[in-house]
């Protein structure tokens, strides 16, 4: 899968939730949202218990709660959705602090927001524990379309190399004494973009020959073959496991 790819939202680490294999954590992930999202709104205390494994997790993975917190504001659009509910929602209406609000639209409002930073903070941590290569690495290993995994592999890689490149263009303008200010700058802005799209264009094909000449046919080389004993999925899967109890008995109490 080419060498190691760090990205911002990585956090280096020597945690056991760090060294559980991407793959478990991914299946973990995935298990803990689907069972937050299926449970019913109204057993307000169940969140509260996801919140706290969460919250354990994090301990567990020596996640500083600023770092994890700091990247939950990634959900500001939605909370400015959920925002908006009781106030145009239709429906049976409350008085709230002097305001008239639609009780379905608070109920989804909460819905929202509980459900939705739950989400949110579970994909930062699995987001803070494990690298990008391992990421792709365990989607492999979860038998995701080759095709797939490779599309996102490249998009990854390409993104940094797009980025450097409009940096060393931004660089090029101001060392040239360019300063983008308003509307007569944009058609200079407009060419830097078409200047941008051709140059990237230009490696991909550099580097989609370079990889047949390689003996490149179709699928990545597996360079590291991560598998994962029992004991690790039984550890990476008790999120999910206790969530769910959590689940059923929001749904029975």
């Amino acid at each position: 899968m080419g060498a190691g790819h760090a990205h911002r939202l990585y956090r280096h680490g020597h945690s056991r939730v760090h060294a559980l294999p991407p793959q478990t954590k991914l299946a973990a992930v995935f298990c803990f949202v689907v069972v937050v999202v299926s449970t019913p709104r109204e057993a307000m205390w169940a969140f509260a218990l996801y919140a706290l494994l969460l919250a354990t997790v994090a301990y567990q993975a020596r996640v500083p709660a600023g770092f994890w917190l700091k990247r939950l504001l990634i959900e500001v659009p939605f909370v400015a959705f959920a925002v908006l509910m009781p106030f145009v929602a239709q429906g049976e209406r409350t008085d709230v602090l002097g305001l008239s609000l639609s009780v379905n639209g608070l109920w989804g409002a909460w819905n929202v927001l509980a459900k939705g930073t739950l989400g949110v903070a579970a994909s930062v941590l699995l987001a803070a524990t494990t690298d990008l290569r391992e990421l792709l690495l365990g989607l492999q290993r979860l038998r995701l379309p080759p095709m797939l995994v490779q599309i996102a592999s490249f998009m990854i890689r390409y993104g940094d190399v797009i980025a450097d490149e409009m940096r060393r263009m931004r660089l090029a303008r101001e060392s040239r004494g360019f300063e983008a200010r308003g509307v007569r700058h944009w058609g200079v802005l407009a060419k830097s973009a078409g200047a941008l799209f051709i140059r990237s264009y230009e490696r991909g094909e550099r580097v989609h020959l370079a990889m047949i000449s390689r003996g490149y046919a179709g699928t990545m080389p597996v360079i590291d073959d991560v598998t994962a004993s029992r004991a690790q999925w039984s550890y990476a899967l008790a999120l999910p496991v206790v969530a769910l109890v959590v689940c059923l008995l929001g749904w029975t109490l």
